[in-house]
């Protein structure tokens, strides 16, 4: 077959590979548990002959050596997402954030950053010549479509995973044949605070519904309580190993999903070598690009549409900050608002901001009066609907912002309700004696 010789021909070693990488250019670099490893090393090894390569990606898992402090002169990351190996070289203005919401994130690729190499990471190529992106489509694959040139890490270990999520040996200008474990992510504990949250947000979701849920203590006790659910289909940014539970229980099936039926449709995966079994050539998982699965007028089309994400704070007008401490950027927007806006726009759907009423071991409040100064507001006060933390539910869509505020309140921890009562009462104090209340 010819596409045997082609791939023959493009076979070549990390370090050969990584000579077409030039000053100057910019590098898309393969997302999460997807990151190409081998590839992004043979880069770090090269430095000296580069310089001002911009590393152009969202999470990106792994040592990322280009990061390090010194690697200024050659290595420049710019982020779409900001995570625990390159948040420091952000605060210390040696790398780069920029904000965009995930569906949007291809888009920039034909316009303000367009690629000159990918790096990826694929499987082998099936019989007829095509590859799987395996856990990561996202970004990847339509970074990979753009890119002049595109060099790919052929890892024997990476799980077969249809979709939109193949491509052709002949649109791989160079090939690495690797094998070595997918980055694997712990699991998560589940304490009383999140089984408490679980179980609230579970009363929100009705047989039928499809979900969206991110990764975390809270998602995985969100599907804790829904055992007793039906016919529960998935259309998510991603998922991890607490699914497949329900998966197997026959509780989550897509049998009553408006689009993609019986599909366990999402864009990346993370987890445990569990969930990398699990997913390997297994028909109901289908990966496809983020600009489809996380576009809002996508995400619309699933009728009950519930989607559960997280938040760093919730001020008492309900704008919800996840992504920024004051100044301090902390991580991203990623999916979040495209998948309220998406849920609030399906037939009978529903959005869920799930987090515990405190942080730092209970020293913070997570509703607060106001967000910190400099935070970027996530989601609107316009577009959330539900909050919920251990203390309760507290639903905002169509609420004034006095409702809005007394909702808050009520589900605050009890240790920060005097102080939030008290701003309460200076910010709606004049309008009650207005109004002879």
């Amino acid at each position: 077959m010819e596409w045997k010789r082609t791939y023959q021909e493009r076979l070549t070693s990390a370090e050969e590979a990584v000579t077409t990488v030039l000053s100057g250019d910019r590098v898309v670099v393969g997302h999460a548990a997807g990151a190409p490893e081998v590839l992004l090393k043979a880069l770090v090894a090269r430095r000296s002959r580069l310089r001002e390569v911009e590393l152009v990606h969202m999470l990106c898992l792994g040592d990322g050596g280009y990061l390090a402090e010194g690697m200024e002169p050659h290595f420049r990351f710019n982020g779409i997402f900001v995570g625990s190996n390159n948040r420091k070289a952000v605060e210390e203005n040696r790398g780069d954030y920029t904000p965009c919401y995930f569906h949007e994130f291809p888009g920039l690729f034909s316009s303000q950053l367009p690629v000159d190499v990918a790096l990826i990471q694929v499987t082998p190529p099936n019989a007829a010549g095509f590859c799987s992106f395996g856990v990561s489509c996202d970004y990847t694959k339509p970074a990979a479509h753009q890119a002049k040139i595109v060099i790919a890490e052929s890892n024997e270990q990476m799980p077969w995973i249809g979709g939109d999520n193949l491509i052709h040996v002949s649109q791989l200008h160079h090939i690495v044949a690797t094998s070595h474990p997918i980055f694997e992510l712990p699991l998560p504990r589940i304490g009383e605070t999140e089984r408490l949250i679980g179980e609230h947000c579970a009363t929100l979701v009705e047989d039928g519904s499809t979900l969206q849920l991110g990764i975390g203590a809270i998602p995985d006790a969100v599907l804790m309580f829904l055992k007793d659910k039906k016919d529960l289909g998935i259309h998510s940014e991603m998922f991890s190993d607490g699914l497949i539970d329900l998966v197997e229980l026959g509780v989550v099936n897509g049998r009553r999903k408006s689009i993609h039926k019986g599909e366990l449709v999402s864009t990346f995966l993370m987890g445990s070598q569990r969930l990398y079994d699990f997913v390997h050539k297994n028909d109901q998982v289908k990966l496809y690009p983020v600009d489809y699965v996380n576009h809002p007028t996508v995400i619309m089309q699933n009728s009950r549409m519930v989607s559960i994400n997280s938040c760093i704070e919730v001020d008492l007008m309900g704008q919800v900050g996840s992504e920024s401490i004051g100044l301090r950027q902390f991580s991203g927007v990623g999916g979040q608002v495209d998948f309220v806006r998406g849920a609030s726009m399906a037939v009978g759907g529903k959005s869920i901001i799930a987090v515990p009423s405190t942080a730092a071991g209970g020293k913070l409040s997570r509703i607060v009066p106001f967000l910190a100064q400099g935070a970027a507001v996530s989601t609107s006060r316009n577009d959330v609907d539900y909050v919920v933390t251990e203390y309760g539910i507290a639903h905002l869509k169509g609420k004034t912002l006095r409702q809005r505020a007394q909702s808050l309140i009520a589900i605050a921890h009890p240790a920060f309700r005097d102080e939030l009562e008290e701003e309460f009462a200076r910010r709606f104090a004049a309008t009650l004696c207005a109004v002879g209340v």
